[in-house]
C-alpha cells in the first residue's frame, strides 16, 4: 500500500504544533525528523506494515482517543484531560518504533519463478521494552504528566508482557487512569479498524 508521506506527516504536524506547547515539543520535533519515524512502518506483518506506516497509525489513534474521551466525559471532556495530553498520548505512544526496523529480503515465488521481495524485519537498538521505552524516549525531551505516562506505558494493555506475569495490574491501572484504558482501545480500534496489512 502507498501512501502520500508528505500529507500524512503534515497531518502529524498540524495536530502536534495545534495542541502541544510543553517545553521540550520542538526539540522533540526536531529528533523524530532525524529518525524514520516518518517512513517507518507501525509493524513488521501486522497493522500498517508499509512506508509510512508509523506515522498514519499514530494520527488513526489520536482520531480514536479524541472520540472516545469526548464520548466519556461529554461536551466538557478538557475538564478531565487537556486536548495537549490526547495529543502527546496519540501522537507519541508508540515512538519506541523509531529505528526499530530494517529492510531484509527473502525468495519469493512469483509465476513459477524465485523473486526477491523486501520486508521489514526487527533490529531493535535500544530493547527497553514497548510502552516503557516510549514514555523514556520522550521524557528525554519533555516532562510527561502522570496520566500520560500511565496511559502510553500501558496502551498494550493484556498484550503487554509485563501484565501476562502481573494479571491484576491492569485493573489497577485501567481504574486509577481511565485515560491509559481509553488509550488501549483506540489503539486497537486504529489497528483492527481503520489499517491494513500488506501481504
Amino acid at each position: 500500500m502507498e501512501i502520500d508521506l508528505e500529507e500524512n506527516k503534515q497531518e502529524f504536524l498540524d495536530i502536534f504544533y495545534d495542541n502541544v506547547e510543553r517545553d521540550g515539543a520542538e526539540e522533540l520535533l526536531n529528533y523524530l525528523e532525524k529518525t524514520d519515524f516518518f517512513t517507518a512502518p507501525a509493524s513488521s506483518k501486522f497493522h500498517s506494515n508499509f512506508e509510512g506506516g508509523l506515522c498514519l497509525h499514530s494520527v488513526n489513534v489520536y482520531k480514536r482517543l479524541l472520540k472516545l474521551v469526548e464520548g466519556e466525559f461529554g461536551e466538557n471532556w478538557q475538564k478531565t484531560i487537556s486536548p495537549e495530553s490526547v495529543a502527546i498520548i496519540a501522537l507519541l505512544h508508540d515512538i519506541c518504533k523509531v529505528n526499530f526496523y530494517t529492510v531484509d529480503y527473502r525468495n519469493v515465488k512469483v509465476d513459477g519463478q524465485w523473486v526477491q521481495k523486501p520486508y521489514y524485519k526487527v533490529d531493535d537498538s535500544l530493547p527497553y521494552g514497548h510502552g516503557e521505552k516510549s514514555v523514556y524516549m520522550i521524557s528525554g525531551f519533555m516532562k510527561l504528566t502522570r496520566e500520560e505516562a500511565m496511559a502510553i506505558n500501558w496502551h498494550m494493555g493484556a498484550f503487554d508482557e509485563r501484565a501476562k506475569n502481573n494479571p491484576n495490574i491492569l485493573k489497577t491501572v485501567f481504574q486509577k487512569f481511565p485515560i491509559a484504558y481509553l488509550t488501549h482501545i483506540a489503539d486497537y480500534m486504529a489497528t483492527y479498524l481503520d489499517e491494513e496489512t500488506v501481504e
